[in-house]
């Protein structure tokens, strides 16, 4: 688990700002499982840091709902039901299509050149079966179109909701491997090269329907 936790090039203010966004980091990459049981003197070990800045960097990821304390105090990655991961899908859907069209308008020759080769990297990835590139290229190629469009509100929601099911999905990926995963990225490449809204959004949509929303009740188990 420690190369979850590597430095990034990233300046930060702050020690607890570091470890907040290091943690942050490995739940999106995929580096907790559901119903993983998180210590703070575990992090705090992990990350080279006193409790303190671990125990609030966990307390605000508990309030983005990425992790959960028990009755117990006992911090642990949250399981998933399917009335959840629609309500979460559905979610997805609305924002990212939102996020994706107000990004069109900024791409130019460069920043499609860069998707593009971060698409190249998740093909690899797939080809190759490598989970945590996967997840890492898919991670970096989404984002990096959201951000086009300087979002303000959209893009933490965006995540927190990317927080809340990146577990789930590397558990799944585990599983059942990711050699299976529909490929809609040629398809919104393709919209955002031409500016083509409709086909963008239904890229999006396509993209996320097909990939968490048709994880299955016993996939949950």
């Amino acid at each position: 688990m420690t190369r979850a936790f590597n430095p990034t090039q990233e300046v930060f203010r702050t020690t607890q700002e570091r470890v907040y966004f290091q943690v942050r980091d490995a739940i999106l990459r995929g580096k907790f499982l559901p119903g993983h049981a998180i210590t703070i003197r575990g992090l705090a070990a992990e990350l080279d840091c006193s409790p303190m800045p671990v125990r609030e960097a966990l307390r605000r990821l508990t309030s983005e709902r990425a992790l959960e304390v028990s009755d117990t105090r006992r911090v642990t990655v949250p399981t998933m039901t399917l009335e959840k991961l629609a309500e979460i899908c559905a979610a997805r859907v609305v924002l990212e299509c939102q996020a994706a069209e107000q990004a069109l308008p900024f791409v130019d020759e460069e920043a499609l050149e860069a998707l593009c080769e971060l698409d190249t990297r998740v093909n690899i990835a797939l080809e190759e079966k490598d989970i945590e590139q996967y997840v890492t290229a898919n991670l970096d190629f989404h984002f990096t179109l959201y951000r086009l469009g300087r979002p303000h509100i959209i893009l933490s929601l965006i995540e927190s909701l990317w927080l809340q099911t990146a577990p789930l999905q590397h558990l799944v990926f585990q599983r059942f491997g990711v050699q299976e995963l529909p490929d809609r990225h040629k398809d919104l490449l393709m919209g955002v090269a031409r500016g083509d809204v409709e086909q963008v959004r239904r890229a999006i949509r396509q993209d996320i329907e097909e990939g968490l929303g048709s994880i299955s009740a016993e996939e949950l188990l």
